[in-house]
């Protein structure tokens, strides 16, 4: 991302610093990492001899946010009533609450679509057959597909779009095509009986189509998901975040950028996944203090022991603007170079953008006010 940028050419150092970024710290310091592009660019790590982020007031539209998503209680039989969450003009970030069969089709006509499953099971009833689902899948659906779903009871599911763009795959560079997860693993609809047994249903089947964020309605006499076969290089896929197998280093704690899943025009989608602490006695074991001025940083917490984060339960959603230093909370830091287990035990979805992120009402109904004090010097 920021490789082929002539940026202005600094080689310096100055006090007491460490020769390899995030290991071998200089005795009671904290790294705290200033750079570009993300983590692609060139950077400095800066040496304090106080946690980065203990300050003792925050005020202003900068402070970092969370919300409980889990009180987004509104059970929308169509995705385009979901509570929207936060968005800009090349993403937007829903929760849906699915309590049974959508009524109605659904067709989005302003990007890519991304439906994380946070709960429940079904059924993914498309034009090019029928996809099985379940919490942990990440389900792909190209821009201007018609889907509906069919959860078996309640199903919560985190939205994202692409807005005016397209999803594709990380280039993965040394680590070769099948590392992370090997394209194999990728599961396309299936034409199968289920599938022929829902075309079959009568009656009249409006399709709720999304464009420049208007919803027009089309409805046909007939089920329009009526299509007998297909072919070719484009189509809804399912990924489970337990077939991701993520990278890691005994030595070194890698950036989140090493968990890219997707990447979209203006943002990424990353997934944290369990992986080993890291083992070298000078390699720190949590996320490093930064300053990722050129994104904006959310984090979906789906399962597990959420190590970095105090306080945090599944089904949460912390903001971190771009623009202020952030990283673990006070608790975490204990743990930076000596950690009480051999692994984390955790899932959750991040989404960088680049461009700033507004919060959406169903966000803000639902934020936790206190957050930003969780950070604050005791």
């Amino acid at each position: 991302m920021g490789g082929n940028k002539n940026w202005i050419p600094v080689r310096g150092a100055q006090g007491v610093h460490s020769r390899q970024a995030h290991a071998d710290l200089p005795a009671g310091t904290y790294e705290r990492e200033i750079s570009k592009e993300g983590f692609f660019g060139p950077a400095a790590f800066l040496y304090h001899p106080n946690p980065p982020t203990g300050w003792s007031s925050f005020e202003g539209p900068l402070r970092p946010r969370a919300f409980d998503l889990n009180g987004l209680n509104e059970a929308a039989g169509s995705p385009w009533n979901a509570p929207k969450v936060l968005h800009n003009k090349s993403v937007e970030v829903r929760f849906w609450k699915l309590s049974g069969v959508m009524p109605d089709l659904a067709r989005n006509a302003d990007g890519d679509q991304l439906l994380f499953v946070h709960s429940g099971q079904g059924d993914l009833f498309c034009d090019y057959g029928r996809l099985r689902f379940e919490a942990g899948d990440y389900l792909y659906l190209p821009r201007g597909t018609m889907w509906r779903l069919a959860p078996e009871g309640q199903a919560a599911i985190l939205m994202i779009e692409a807005t005016n763009g397209h999803y594709t795959l990380p280039d993965r560079g040394l680590l070769g095509p099948h590392a992370i997860f090997d394209p194999s693993i990728l599961k396309t609809p299936e034409m199968d009986e289920a599938f022929k047994d829902h075309q079959a249903e009568s009656g009249e089947y409006p399709v709720r189509i999304k464009k420049r964020g208007e919803v027009s309605t089309v409805t046909f006499p007939f089920n329009p998901l009526d299509a007998v076969g297909w072919h070719g290089e484009l189509a809804p896929v399912k990924l489970n975040v337990r077939d991701i197998r993520p990278v890691a280093s005994a030595r070194y704690h890698l950036p989140p950028s090493a968990h890219t899943t997707f990447l979209a025009d203006r943002f990424v989608v990353c997934t944290f996944a369990p992986r080993p602490f890291e083992t070298d006695p000078g390699a720190i074991k949590i996320p490093f203090f930064h300053n990722n001025d050129d994104f904006d940083e959310v984090l979906f917490y789906h399962a597990g022991d959420f190590f970095s984060r105090d306080n945090i339960d599944a089904g949460m959603m912390t903001f971190h603007p771009s623009g202020f230093t952030h990283g673990p909370h006070p608790k975490a830091l204990k743990n930076m170079l000596v950690q009480t287990k051999e692994a984390t035990d955790e899932y959750a979805v991040m989404i960088d953008t680049r461009d700033p992120l507004d919060v959406g009402d169903g966000a803000a109904s639902v934020e936790n006010h206190a957050y930003v004090d969780s950070w604050k010097a005791r």
